[in-house]
């Protein structure tokens, strides 16, 4: 069973970089698309940007340059991170696996709540 479980500051200052990692266990990410997904307040659900088995990646055009999405193999862990914060980055975030790259998130970790604030 693969389980994937994000970790990362829950506050982070404006203009800061936030960093997320999530960690997968039963799987390995050298295989499938490891994405990143966040849920502001009140919103639905955002695509963020992703990192294939080949360790390709994908990024939403919504956030430009400031999302980076890197992968330590020998931790099996998927890392996020997002430049310059305002309070609109604000969410819930989460780590999410899909079999191919265009098909349905089947596995999804429990998310984790980031508060973007002075």
């Amino acid at each position: 069973q693969v389980q994937l479980q994000e970790s990362g500051p829950g506050l982070v200052k404006p203009s800061q970089t936030l960093s997320l990692t999530c960690t997968v266990s039963g799987g390995s990410i050298t295989t499938n698309y490891w994405n990143w997904i966040r849920q502001p307040p009140g919103k639905g659900l955002e695509w963020m940007g992703a990192i294939a088995g080949s360790g390709s990646t994908f990024y939403s055009p919504s956030h430009g340059s400031r999302t980076s999405i890197t992968r330590d193999t020998s931790k099996n862990q998927i890392t996020l991170q997002l430049s310059s914060v305002t309070p609109e980055d604000t969410a819930v975030y989460y780590c999410a696996r899909r079999s191919s790259a265009a098909g349905p998130h089947n596995y999804w970790g429990q998310g984790t709540q980031v508060t973007v604030s002075s």
